[in-house]
């Protein structure tokens, strides 16, 4: 028996899909995005639930991550790779028709070349930068990408014009952001002007598509929405007041759940667990849990962490140990036993553990607790 497991549920996937659609239309190419693990539900999973809601469009930061869906997908689906790519990925990418970004000329060449070895085309998103001042070709270097690329048109397939926004999921960056729109819409007209139309054209993660729907173009990065969670607090509310909302349309995909490992009788005045951080005021039961910051169950949340077991909210007492937490049992002492399931992330009838209470109290974002669940907890589906 695994220490934990974290539960998919395909249900609440569905209707997040569902609703995203309806804000992006049947036209705009819906790219689910499942970096980082699938932002901690499980690549493979979430590959094989996806599919059987007709998303075959996946994108991923690595190469590493590119070879995991190529392997969990079946029938006709695209990848996408937005950042790193592994030398020893490079001739595996031609053979498999996998898209990828480049944003320097180093990657363009080599590819280019590698590609006239093979006798294929490479399927590149050519990413501008706009102002994010990470990765992409500056204006300045629009005409040489253009010049490449007709010099060598028969190893080419522009699969995609692309860049990412610096925050749309906070008001305090509308100013960065309107001006990397700007920008982004000269390079269009240019790559257009200059004989290089894209098949598609993308810009907006989840925060953009609810910001900004009018830059949906032929694709979205879906990452955050799909997992039913909000890219911020600023954009819930926001969009909760203009579409008039009376619940969440999201619904959460994640479950996190684990066990009760042992149970043990406090006598007041006792401290527990490591240090002196959490003295016994009273005599107390207090149970373990197999769960600790080595599988992302961060230490901060020592002393102030929140489970449900058997209905009922419980706090973490004393400090978050690699393996191992403790939780004050004593209201339940009665009914509680060795086995008895502890909720770390997700619902019991009418009390939920939510990822952005859990993010609040470690102090984390959504995506930072999500993405530190360690990726060898067994990942369910659930109908």
């Amino acid at each position: 028996m695994p220490s934990s497991t974290i539960e998919i549920s395909k249900e609440a996937l569905a209707s997040n899909v569902r609703y995203i659609r309806s804000l992006i239309g049947d036209e705009v190419i819906f790219s689910s995005v499942l970096k980082g693990n699938a932002y901690g539900h499980g690549a493979p999973e979430m590959v094989s639930a996806l599919q059987e809601l007709q998303v075959n469009h996946f994108s991923v930061f690595s190469s590493f991550e590119a070879r995991e869906i190529f392997q969990a997908a079946t029938g006709d689906f695209s990848i996408m790779i937005m950042g790193d790519i592994n030398e020893e990925d490079e001739d595996w990418i031609i053979e498999n028709s996998v898209e990828f970004y480049v944003f320097n000329f180093q990657r363009f060449r080599k590819m280019t070349e590698k590609a006239k070895k093979h006798k294929k085309q490479i399927n590149v998103h050519i990413e501008v930068e706009t102002g994010m001042n990470r990765t992409g070709f500056r204006q300045k270097e629009w005409p040489e990408v253009v010049d490449f690329i007709e010099k060598n048109s028969k190893y080419i397939c522009l699969k995609g014009l692309c860049t990412h926004f610096a925050g749309a999921e906070s008001i305090s960056n509308y100013k960065r952001v309107k001006h990397q729109r700007k920008i982004f819409k000269k390079a269009i007209g240019f790559f257009n002007e200059n004989n290089c139309s894209p098949e598609s054209i993308h810009c907006s993660c989840s925060a953009a598509v609810l910001s900004f729907p009018d830059d949906n173009y032929d694709m979205v990065r879906i990452g955050i929405l799909q997992y039913g969670l909000w890219p911020s607090r600023e954009i819930y509310i926001s969009h909760f007041t203009k579409k008039a909302h009376t619940e969440d349309p999201l619904r959460p995909v994640l479950s996190w759940k684990s066990y009760i490992m042992d149970i043990k009788e406090i006598k007041k005045g006792s401290y527990v667990g490591y240090g002196n951080s959490y003295l016994a005021e009273i005599d107390m039961t207090v149970a373990s849990v197999p769960v600790g910051y080595g599988y992302g169950y961060s230490r901060s949340l020592s002393n102030q962490g929140r489970v449900i077991v058997h209905h009922q909210r419980l706090s973490i007492i004393g400090i978050v140990n690699m393996n191992m937490f403790l939780i004050d049992i004593t209201v339940t002492k009665d009914s509680a036993k060795i086995g008895d399931e502890v909720i770390l992330i997700g619902r019991n009838t009418d009390l939920e553990i939510t990822v952005s209470s859990f993010g609040n109290m470690a102090s984390q974002l959504n995506y930072e607790v999500l993405s530190r669940i360690d990726k060898d907890i067994p990942r369910i589906l659930k109908p």
